[in-house]
């Protein structure tokens, strides 16, 4: 068990014995660790010493949480079955796997739920469960403040958008993508591959014909508005969870790379993923296996 206290709204641990109590009813020897960011109490670290010794990692938290078990279960030989609890503030990931959000019944479907194998999307050598993202907003869920979030939840993510609204409208990233055959080039407001129906809390891709464990992903680029009308355009589509329109450029696909003039900040899961010129993505069929209804 990985928990997470800072994580989200802050609530990551409560309900610690109430999970001890039920796995150790299954049959379960639960042990315990708290994730504790930039120390040795890592999930990556932690898991490396439980290779081939535990059936079930179960952990608390919001996505970022998630993405660091993922990675430690992505280096392990065998690979145990993922139970989460999302406790964070946005849970976009766990909205596509149809986890609930209430504790309880998240609990419930650790124990009585099925296993589902997912893809896993690889940037540049790391992992990403569901989106990596560059360009206007996608650095909102890494820059918000962690006290700011376990105050607001995800309205905290909303209150800093609305702040860096006016910088973040006028972002524009020169960028070539080579994907399946295809090349994309020209310059971008905002870009990201995903394997999830909701990003950032909007349930962007709901309508579209989303599979987390197909072997492909999304790919969906906005380039920049040339004018007012077309930037408002825009702006509907995204309030009416449009995913494919005459603005935004949305594909299935396998393998991306991506070219830019400049180095390129990414996110990766909610997270800082890095900077780069040229980015390789990649997709991992299959990877991960997590407790669903």
């Amino acid at each position: 068990m990985l928990i997470n206290k800072k994580a989200g709204i802050g609530k990551a641990a409560d309900g610690l014995m109430k999970i001890i109590i039920k796995l150790t009813y299954e049959g379960y020897e639960p042990i315990v660790y708290p994730v504790v960011p930039n120390t040795e109490f890592v999930s990556e670290n932690l898991l490396k010493k439980y290779d081939g010794k535990i059936q079930l990692v179960v952990c608390s938290g919001g996505d970022g949480t998630l993405n660091h078990v993922m990675q430690g279960v992505m280096q392990m030989k065998q690979k145990p079955t993922v139970g989460y609890i999302p406790t964070g503030s946005t849970n976009d990931f766990a909205r596509s796997l149809h986890i609930p959000l209430d504790f309880d019944k998240a609990l419930d479907i650790i124990i009585s739920g099925r296993p589902f194998t997912y893809d896993v999307g690889k940037m540049n050598g790391k992992y990403f469960n569901y989106v990596i993202a560059f360009g206007a907003f996608s650095a909102i869920s890494y820059a918000t403040k962690q006290e700011i979030k376990n105050v607001f939840g995800h309205a905290a993510y909303i209150l800093n958008a609305i702040g860096e609204f006016y910088q973040n409208i006028n972002y524009s990233c020169h960028m070539k993508i080579e994907t399946d055959g295809e090349i994309h080039e020209g310059d971008y407001l905002f870009g990201a591959v995903c394997n999830s129906t909701s990003i950032g809390g909007m349930k962007f891709l709901d309508s579209a014909d989303v599979s987390l464990n197909d072997g492909k992903m999304e790919l969906i680029l906005i380039p920049t508005p040339k004018n007012l009308q077309v930037l408002s355009a825009i702006l509907f589509d995204l309030k009416n969870n449009v995913a494919n329109s005459k603005y935004i450029i949305y594909k299935t696909v396998t393998n991306i790379r991506f070219i830019s003039d400049e180095h390129t900040a990414w996110s990766l899961d909610g997270e800082f993923g890095g900077k780069s010129n040229v980015t390789e993505v990649s997709i991992v069929p299959d990877a991960v296996t997590i407790m669903t209804e």
